[in-house]
């Protein structure tokens, strides 16, 4: 055996590498501790109730509320929300996507509107919502649809314009009428294009529901939040961001699942 031979560097085995790649956003988020807890540390200097912002005292309130089931119950409607927020958003974008992926002339129409309304904040409907459909969870479901729904419309919108010609022309050599062809070709040939909006916009609405929720409703993640700030327990509220970080963590991996699971068909 040569010495170079002898002196090549061993390679890692495809079974480490993999270990490690694995590894590797779990090393990225333990990084973030030190920082963490030297931003903690810093501003206590200044206000020393915010070492209750730290990573430990955090981790305590933590384990504290995933035992108390008020805050399931918090989380179980602001999930409720969500999911009625996003079925309005997808009732409304689907179809128009659609609408304008097909009819031209609605598209040249709509399109200036469409993008218009696109650019204007969710929030700043906070309070047409409450004066038009009052207080509790109808302004929410508003303005969680408002914010979804541009993603899935646009994207149902891109999906139907690159759909293959030769799939209408098909479908049109076989007599089927319009609504057989959105339902045989159009829907199923853009389902992912979709599933992408439905991911944006799941990332959209879960920014959104925090503030929203800030608005007139007695229960919810964002009144939890709010309730923490009154009573000054911000090790709760570290909590809280913490959990409404892993669980919007959750949703976008379902949608990337879901994602990835139709086109793996």
């Amino acid at each position: 055996m040569s010495p170079i031979a002898q002196t090549a560097p061993i390679s890692p085995t495809p079974r480490g590498r993999r270990a490690w790649t694995r590894a590797l956003p779990l090393v990225g988020l333990l990084l973030v501790l030190p920082l963490w807890w030297l931003g903690a540390q810093w501003l206590a200097q200044g206000t020393p109730i915010a070492h209750q912002f730290a990573p430990w005292p955090t981790a305590q309130a933590l384990w504290r509320l995933l035992g108390d089931p008020h805050l399931w119950t918090h989380v179980a409607l602001s999930l409720q929300r969500v999911g009625v927020g996003l079925l309005l958003a997808a009732a409304i974008g689907i179809p128009l996507g659609v609408l304008v992926g097909l009819w031209p002339a609605f598209a040249r129409a709509t399109t200036p509107l469409f993008q218009f309304l696109r650019m204007v904040s969710p929030l700043s409907w906070m309070p047409l919502a409450v004066m038009v459909l009052g207080v509790g969870d109808a302004p929410v479901y508003f303005l969680l649809a408002f914010a979804a729904v541009w993603p899935i419309l646009l994207n149902t919108a891109s999906g139907v314009a690159h759909l293959d010609p030769l799939w209408l022309a098909l479908a049109r050599s076989l007599c089927a009428t319009r609504g057989e062809t959105v339902w045989r070709v159009v829907l199923p040939g853009t389902t992912a294009h979709i599933l992408t909006g439905v991911r944006l916009a799941i990332g959209i609405i879960w920014i959104v529901l925090v503030p929203a929720e800030m608005l007139g409703v007695s229960a919810g993640l964002g009144y939890f939040v709010l309730d923490t700030r009154d009573r000054l327990a911000y090790d709760e509220l570290m909590a809280a961001i913490v959990l409404i970080g892993a669980l919007g963590f959750a949703l976008d991996w379902l949608a990337r699942w879901a994602h990835h699971h139709w086109q793996a068909r």
